[in-house]
């Protein structure tokens, strides 16, 4: 069994006479991660001895918040599915994850995910966790994923896209000839009254922003990057369909089926700052071997 996931702080002049509840606070210690420490097992220490948030904080205490250990889902099963891992420390992991598998289990497809990946390398790596998944893509949708190993770094992460800080970078296979070179798609997005799954844009939607670039005019379709200032559900295949131009592959929003089978879309890069270290994280995957045989194959205009 590994250790507990600890987190630990020498107090400045500047927090000293400050309540322990509001230092945590100010380090984003959340109130449920409180409440977990209280009732599941945690703990919260200055210098050494165990305190509640009432203790009054002194200038070099050392503070020490040692987490509850956590377990995997009920019901979530590990599988020996290989993981393709761009990064690995043991706050996060970055991932590519092929088209075709889901990132969570659905009623569709409840086995084979990223997440019943994850448990099975986690139990295989010693790790007692659960799965924590930053940002999700669609079960056709390649490229990358960003996972937290412990709640609280999932929750840092949240408040980080909260205000913009995760950004990802698409490329997207659109079909016909968009003729604008660039553009700002901004159009709300809501869920279409038929369906539990289709999206749309409509007038009483969330507001969504995407923002496109042409890298290439095919003769079958345009090659785009694309990146979001929102991350609503079926985003960028909503907008694209939108503009009369639906992915490639994407039958649900009306794509040409014909050169791929599964919406051109791909997670090509991502960049954060890590929550611990402070430093600036870039991470880039290649386009798969479907879309680029499509590039390959296909001329430009």
């Amino acid at each position: 069994m590994t250790s507990p996931f600890q987190m630990k702080w020498k107090i400045s002049e500047s927090d000293s006479g400050k309540l322990l509840r509001e230092f945590l606070k100010k380090e984003e210690i959340s109130r449920t991660a409180l409440t977990d420490i209280k009732f599941k097992g945690g703990s919260i220490q200055v210098n050494g001895e165990e305190v509640n948030v009432r203790y009054r904080l002194a200038f070099g205490d050392e503070v020490m918040v040692i987490f509850p250990m956590e377990s995997p889902s009920e019901g979530l099963k590990g599988e020996e599915i290989p993981l393709t891992i761009l990064y690995e420390d043991k706050y996060l992991l970055v991932v590519n994850k092929p088209a075709g598998m889901n990132t969570i289990p659905s009623r569709e497809h409840p086995v084979h995910s990223l997440a019943n990946a994850l448990v099975g390398y986690y139990q295989r790596s010693g790790l007692q966790a659960t799965t924590h998944i930053v940002t999700r893509l669609d079960r056709d949708t390649s490229g990358i994923v960003l996972i937290a190993k412990h709640r609280h770094v999932h929750h840092l992460f949240s408040l980080m896209q909260r205000g913009g800080q995760v950004k990802r970078t698409y490329e997207a296979f659109a079909g016909g000839r968009i003729s604008l070179d660039s553009g700002t798609i901004t159009a709300p997005i809501g869920r279409k009254d038929d369906s539990i799954i289709e999206r749309e844009v409509r007038a009483d939607g969330q507001y969504a922003c995407t923002h496109y670039q042409v890298i290439e005019k095919h003769i079958a379709f345009t090659y785009l990057e694309l990146t979001l200032e929102t991350g609503r559900t079926h985003q960028i295949r909503v907008h694209m369909s939108y503009l009369n131009h639906p992915l490639l592959g994407d039958d649900l929003y009306g794509g040409d089926l014909t050169l791929i089978a599964r919406q051109a879309l791909h997670c090509k890069r991502i960049k954060f700052i890590h929550p611990f270290s402070g430093e600036e994280m870039i991470f880039t995957a290649p386009l798969p071997r479907d879309m680029g045989e499509i590039l390959e194959a296909d001329s430009l205009l």
